[in-house]
């Protein structure tokens, strides 16, 4: 089933992920997975509610090539940059072709004229967001609307001029200059470092299936980060769960053999492994002897059996 929407951003042959998610432009992270959980309870084959097959089928399709890709572009850190910096260089082109753009939709078209820009567009934005999954059949029309809507902001965002302040020249430096050294670059975190941190907190707090769901989405986006593999095993260990705390274990010392969570897992298996293994001897030397009475001799005494002949 393709999904071709011809408004807004779209029309420039640019992937309004935004709109498809119905946030805004500057949305958060955090805000922006709650977006994607709200939608997903809607069009996920395990929670959607639909009557018939085919609505579901659709509502299938939808989550699979809209928004999951959408929502994988804008939550991820670096593939946020990037699409953000897309974003900005489109910006550019709008207001270089600003005569050449049409726009259809009322919202939009009061946007264009709105005093206050960002106040009167988010206000916009979350009207249309709120009933863009309601009708599967006019979802790709709501996120036209959305596409469009974030189309003038972003024009008129871009081609707002900002005050020039002409900047002072700093004096020229007496005697000899030492040079300094330029900063250090700036390491890239994984976009996964917010999934590990919000899981080892739940690990902390004893919440092992709060952890197991953002371990599950994080593994989604790097399959073999050893830090994402070692806090699944800690949270099915603590479940209980010994084989798939072994499975993930091995998995993250196969892309760390370093890495601690996992090898703190390992301690604990080879501690219970010592337990289990007491207790079997144990169990067997009972079994072997007669049980526990057995461990003292037995019920009769042969000194009395002796006397009595």
């Amino acid at each position: 089933m393709a999904f071709n929407i011809e408004r807004g951003l779209f029309k420039l042959e640019f992937t309004d992920h935004h709109a498809v998610l119905g946030v805004p432009l500057d949305a958060a992270p955090n805000d922006i997975r709650k977006r994607y959980l709200k939608i997903s309870r809607r069009l996920h084959p395990d929670s959607c509610t639909a009557e018939s097959e085919p609505v579901k089928q659709q509502a299938s399709q939808l989550f699979a090539k809209l928004v999951n890709p959408a929502y994988e572009h804008l939550f991820g850190e670096q593939s946020r940059a990037e699409h953000n910096a897309l974003l900005g260089r489109m910006g550019k082109r709008l207001v270089q072709e600003q005569n050449k753009i049409e726009i259809h939709s009322e919202a939009a078209k009061k946007l264009s004229k709105a005093g206050n820009l960002d106040v009167d567009y988010k206000t916009a934005l979350q009207s249309l967001a709120e009933k863009e999954y309601e009708a599967l059949d006019r979802v790709l029309e709501q996120i036209a609307e959305i596409s469009e809507l974030n189309l003038i902001y972003l024009l008129r965002k871009t081609g707002k001029k900002e005050p020039t302040n002409p900047q002072p020249k700093p004096p020229k430096p007496q005697g000899p200059v030492t040079p300094v050294p330029p900063p250090p670059p700036k390491q890239e975190t994984s976009p996964t470092e917010t999934y590990c941190r919000r899981a080892a907190e739940y690990l902390e707090k004893n919440y092992p299936a709060k952890a197991l769901l953002e371990m599950k989405d994080a593994l989604k986006m790097e399959p073999n980060n050893p830090r994402c593999h070692a806090l699944l095993a800690m949270a099915y260990w603590q479940q209980d769960q010994g084989t798939m705390a072994k499975i993930h274990m091995n998995q993250a010392l196969k892309f760390n053999p370093q890495e601690p969570t996992a090898l703190e897992v390992k301690k604990l298996m080879e501690k219970q492994a010592e337990k289990d293994a007491y207790a079997a001897k144990k169990k067997e030397a009972e079994k072997s002897s007669g049980g526990f009475f057995g461990l003292f001799g037995g019920g009769k005494n042969p000194e009395k059996k002796e006397k009595k002949k």
